[in-house]
Parts: C-alpha cells; structure tokens; sequence
C-alpha cells in the first residue's frame, strides 16, 4: 500500500511539536517495517491544486487548506477532514448537546471557562480561566482585541481531571457506517496529568491534585467512543471531569492527540486499524 504521512504545522502543537511528530513517526515505521510505502511530508508543504497518488493517508492536519485539499482529491483519510473541522469547539459543542454527551452547563458557582470556538487551541491566551461574570466579559472583550468572535463558554467543574486516548476498532472513514450501531470497542486509555505532572498550559492545575474518584471506565469509552463517530475521527483524544459521585462530563475532545503517555501502544493501535481497515 503506498501511504502519504501529513505532519502537523507547528501552530497547531503548541508545546507538543515533539510529541505530535513522535506519534505520527511511530505509526510510519510499523507501516514501513510490514512492507507499506510511506512518504512523509508537512502540511504545510501540501501541493495545493496538485495531484498525490497514494490508497491511503495518515493525516495529523488542520490547515483549513489542507482540509479542503484532502476534500477535493478524494483519498481515503484517517483523520477524514470532514471530522478535524468538526473538532471545532463550537461545533464539538453544538453536536455533543444535540447528542446528550454529558458536559459541563453554561454556568455554575465555581467560575467559567473561556474558550475559542473556530478552532482548537493554539496558545494559552485561547483558553481562559474566568472566575466570575466581571472577569468573563473581560476575557471575552480581550477576545474580541484579537478578532476573536467564535467562542464557547462553560462552567468550572470540581472533581477528577482525567485525559484520555482513543483509536476506533475499526476506521469511521467509512461513510455508510451509522452513529450508534453497535461496534467493538477499540484503543482507550486514560490518565490523570496531575499524577505525572505533564502539562501542556498549566490548567490541569486548577482542579488540584486527583482523588482518583471511583467511575465506570466502560461508560467513559463508551461515550468517547459514541462522539468520535458521531464527529467523525478516528484517532482522538480529550479530557473530562470526573466529580466525586462518579458522574463524569467531557470539557475537551480532539483529533489526533499526541499520546505520549502510551505512544507505542497508540501507534500499533492506528497501524492495526490501517491494515484492517
């Protein structure tokens, strides 16, 4: 199979350029070591309006020209470009209400949290930490300085913070599979970044160490794995709060995260899902 590998512009990886690449890099040698030809090449350096022969590509991308070109030529993606636009975080919030995934409310006693909505975050100065409405519109006006108009607001949530990692059993590249049906359960771990003290902007912080409160871990990939579809990822990650009776609300969902808590593991996962798929 010859397979074309899309990096992740810089932008996009603040913090975790390293990681991001490691992640890709590792799923390229598996390929290649199983005898699959593999080019790797930035996103930015995308031959727009050129043609690529290639079955297959791993794609790490979110250049909105990058989306469109992997659109226009047609090649069977992992992530699909369709599913990294929807990673936006208004959209990720419009679908997961429509959808009952359990989230944060639009407010709550413990302060607010200010995120951009046209896209993931790029810099620390994206995601806003607000501890009453005053700071709120504050923050917001401090958005609107720097043309941002796109945004979405959520309450602060007490509990667990916990990451998590995702790969599907089985690629959602597939347009003809439907949103709920029932699916063998994939790649999933998770981790708490206060335990290891890795962090990308410092906001795990501001829940405070675990208690490593009880939860069902079956539900949790369950409902990750529900959104992924329903988004349309295949590779993803995310982040939610789990409060001290158990109940848990996603408050980040993305494509393609670095997995650098479990990469080996990851990267054999998305080969697999490759060669399967």
């Amino acid at each position: 199979m010859k397979i074309l590998a899309l990096t992740r512009a810089p932008q996009f990886s603040p913090h975790s350029e390293q990681n991001d690449l490691a992640i890709l890099m590792a799923v390229v040698q598996l390929l290649r070591a199983d005898g699959h030809e593999v080019v790797v090449i930035p996103e930015t350096d995308v031959p727009v309006g050129g043609d690529v022969t290639a079955d297959l590509c791993l794609s790490m991308g979110r250049l909105p020209a990058t989306l469109s070109w992997l659109q226009q030529m047609g090649i069977h993606t992992i992530n699909r470009p369709e599913g990294v636009a929807n990673c936006a975080r208004s959209v990720l919030d419009r679908l997961m209400r429509e959808h009952a995934i359990p989230m944060p409310p639009a407010t709550g006693p413990h302060g607010y949290w200010l995120k951009r909505g046209d896209a993931c975050a790029q810099s620390s100065s994206d995601v806003v930490f607000c501890p009453d409405k005053v700071s709120l519109q504050h923050a917001i006006s401090q958005f609107a300085i720097r043309h941002i108009t796109d945004y979405v607001v959520s309450a602060h949530l007490e509990g667990d913070l916990v990451k998590f990692y995702g790969v599907l059993y089985t690629s959602y590249n597939n347009k003809e599979d439907v949103c709920g049906m029932e699916q063998p359960m994939g790649f999933f771990r998770h981790f708490y970044p206060t335990d290891d003290g890795v962090s990308k902007f410092g906001d795990e912080q501001r829940n405070g160490d675990a208690h490593h409160y009880d939860f069902d871990l079956t539900a949790l990939q369950q409902t990750a794995e529900r959104l992924a579809r329903l988004v349309g990822v295949a590779v993803y990650g995310g982040d939610c709060i789990v409060a001290a009776d158990g109940t848990f609300s996603l408050i980040d969902f993305n494509d393609w995260p670095s997995f650098s808590r479990c990469r080996n593991e990851a990267a054999r996962a998305i080969a697999n899902m490759v060669q399967n798929g």
